[in-house]
């Protein structure tokens, strides 16, 4: 870590606020090694550990991760089945670790899709770590970036019926703070993983004025000199927002 650290002090590198991430190539990883894609979730999982701890060493505070998307119901009912029981260890995992290292966890998605033992574990986790004031983790399950927005305008769209809000009045920041990620800055670095060049229906919101990152490494293999490499890229853009 002395050595990437000494890298972003000497190259003058402008280390991004908040890094969102889609975790990618789980699958194919495990595949390449002749075992079953549910090794490559387990791995990947613990890929997530070490990035999170790497990335707030380098210096960013916020970091969202792309877990289980609304879509991915549609796969095999054994490889939901252990994602499901993969996730409910990791929030347990994570509430020890969290507590350790100071950091917040929040999770965003339609939590009414997840099992009840789930859910309980996600309320445990966030209400243990509110208060820490270390990175602010953010993880996102059974989300769906349009299924986010179509949930916001549903709930706007109940105040204005009870008179709790002018329509007129409706600007970008209030859709902001009617989505899961309210309170949080948008991502200034989207990382995607595995050599695909999409966002898979996340955050589309958040992502207007985010710059993208995309590597042929998968997730498993994915380790601190890539995330230096890809906060090299960010520091090569012009971020603009839309201005000259």
């Amino acid at each position: 870590m002395e050595k990437i650290l000494r890298a972003i002090r000497e190259e003058n590198l402008n280390v991004p606020k908040h890094v969102a991430i889609i975790l990618d190539g789980n699958g194919r990883w495990a595949k390449k090694k002749n075992m079953p894609r549910n090794y490559g979730h387990v791995q990947g999982a613990k890929v997530v550990e070490q990035i999170i701890e790497d990335g707030y060493n380098m210096g960013i505070e916020y970091i969202t991760v792309y877990a289980f998307s609304t879509e991915n119901w549609k796969r095999s009912m054994d490889e939901v089945e252990a994602l499901m029981k993969l996730l409910q260890k990791y929030l347990i995992d994570c509430i020890e670790r969290s507590t350790k290292n100071n950091m917040q966890v929040r999770v965003i998605g339609d939590k009414s899709g997840l099992a009840p033992k789930i859910v309980e574990k996600i309320n445990e986790l966030e209400e243990v770590t509110k208060t820490a004031t270390g990175l602010k983790f953010t993880i996102a399950i059974n989300y769906g970036g349009r299924d986010e927005i179509r949930r916001a305008v549903m709930r706007i769209a109940k105040e204005a019926a009870e008179n709790k809000l002018d329509p007129d009045q409706i600007t970008e920041d209030t859709i902001s703070a009617h989505l899961d990620t309210a309170g949080l800055p948008d991502p200034d670095l989207l990382i995607r993983t595995s050599g695909e060049e999409r966002l898979s229906n996340f955050l589309p919101w958040q992502l207007a004025y985010t710059e993208f990152y995309f590597t042929d490494v998968l997730w498993p293999d994915f380790d601190k000199e890539d995330l230096l490499t890809a906060i090299r890229y960010y520091n090569g853009r012009e971020r603009r927002f839309g201005g000259v």
